[in-house]
């Protein structure tokens, strides 16, 4: 039964990003989308400018679609078939790979024409910087670091989820990451509230964030970048930078393409200075479609150790956890 339960849930992992990779997000109904509005109103009857009331949103809002995947994976535990189904459902759900590599593809499109308008109004389908003023270059800078760091919490992370906690482990991580978007910035009105939806998303995303950073090392050349220029910056600068997850992908991405990332980004009302990192020029138009390969490449390595868990080192820690409580329940006696 667990071994079934195993191959149930890689089917479903390998499945689900099929499905990304074909159709991408559904363009109506997304359930990522009725999260958002679900938290929002959830947000607006418990909002006071403090902690403790962010901590209470986050674990209601976290917490109830991780016991609805817990439950769906109980209903579940003797039928493979629904399992596998239902983590190839979740695993569409939460994955934005495609989705990603399109807005590279079509803000590539828009700078090479020369488009600055065009380029302008879609960058706010890729970040929250304010586009109004932004020339090519830093219009491309904005894209490929989003493509850096969206790799690894849109594609890396909830396969990093799945493969350790199933279903579970993906509705958590997505309504954990959305929450962070939604109220983890630094404003005036999130400043203290939105604190514990950032700290967990934080923490979702450490182990991830460097396994990102390492594959964008291990797959530079699909995009004809150098390995060594990718490690050399990715341990120069991935500590540079003020998030502990973000720099981790951006560092690796920049040494992969030779370009230098960072510097100042504006937001609506506010703007941030980061550090430069990488070396080499500022990043242009041509480099989005390399960005974009390195990423396609990256969740390809992600799946194939991802999926390749439940089977082999997930079994083996499972044994010894479950030989551990034996064994413990032995001692009690």
């Amino acid at each position: 039964m667990r071994q079934a339960t195993a191959v149930a849930n890689a089917a479903g992992l390998v499945a689900g990003f099929a499905l990304d990779s074909v159709f991408g997000d559904p363009r109506r109904w997304h359930p990522v989308a009725g999260f958002g509005r679900t938290a929002g109103a959830l947000e607006r009857r418990v909002y006071r400018p403090d902690r403790v009331a962010g901590t209470l949103f986050t674990a209601v809002a976290v917490g109830a679609p991780v016991l609805l995947g817990v439950a769906a994976t109980l209903a579940t535990r003797r039928h493979p078939v629904a399992r596998a189904a239902l983590m190839a459902a979740g695993t569409w759900t939460v994955l934005g790979g495609r989705t990603l590599r399109h807005e590279a593809g079509v803000m590539g499109s828009a700078l090479r024409a020369g488009d600055l308008p065009a380029a302008r109004g879609r960058l706010g389908h890729l970040c929250g910087r304010d586009p109004s003023t932004l020339d090519e270059s830093e219009l491309a800078r904005a894209t490929v670091e989003s493509v850096a760091e969206n790799t690894s919490d849109a594609v890396v992370a909830p396969l990093v989820w799945g493969a350790l906690a199933g279903l579970p482990g993906l509705l958590g991580y997505r309504a954990a990451n959305t929450l962070d978007a939604m109220v983890g910035h630094r404003s005036p009105r999130y400043a203290r509230f939105g604190t514990p939806a950032a700290r967990l998303d934080d923490v979702l995303n450490l182990a991830p964030a460097r396994l990102t950073g390492l594959l964008t090392i291990a797959v530079a050349p699909v995009a004809h970048g150098d390995r060594s220029r990718a490690w050399r910056v990715w341990r120069r600068d991935r500590d540079d930078h003020p998030s502990p997850n973000a720099g981790q992908c951006e560092a690796a991405m920049a040494g992969a393409l030779g370009v230098r990332l960072g510097g100042r980004n504006r937001y609506f009302g506010r703007s941030e200075v980061r550090p430069f990192l990488g070396d080499g020029p500022r990043p242009e138009a041509r480099h989005l479609k390399r960005a974009a390969r390195i990423s396609g490449a990256v969740g390809l390595a992600a799946l194939g150790l991802t999926a390749a868990w439940p089977l082999t080192a997930g079994r083996l820690v499972s044994a010894v956890g479950r030989r551990a409580l034996r064994a413990g329940r032995g001692w009690v006696r």
